[in-house]
């Protein structure tokens, strides 16, 4: 199957929730921080992206930008990555990501991402 429809949790307690996605394979939905993310002021954040076509490969390769909610910074995160079956029909995820923080000023710009 490999469809990123649905509720998804990572290991350090994070949830993604995705809505069905579209003619074109994108989609929508939230990213929830878990409390191992530390940050006590982040908030449910909304996501976009896409997956390849699950007709054209069986275990697609996807991406989406979560753009933070939060109360005193800028951040954008995009993730990477490929959802996989195991051979009894068990869904994982597995995913890069790259966060970018709003900088101040070009000469700041090198320690904006993560």
């Amino acid at each position: 199957q490999c469809l990123l429809s649905g509720s998804w949790r990572s290991d350090t307690g994070c949830r993604m929730v995705v809505s069905t996605l579209d003619k074109d394979n994108r989609f929508s939905g939230f990213y929830l921080p878990g409390p191992a993310a530390g940050y006590s002021e982040l908030l449910t954040s909304p996501l976009e992206g896409s997956q390849q076509d699950t007709g054209l490969v069986p275990q697609p390769t996807f991406s989406f930008t979560v753009n933070w909610r939060l109360r005193e910074a800028a951040w954008t995160t995009i993730f990477l990555g490929q959802c996989y079956v195991d051979t009894s029909g068990e869904e994982t995820l597995h995913a890069v990501w790259l966060l970018r923080e709003a900088a101040n000023s070009p000469a700041e710009d090198w320690k904006a991402t993560r």
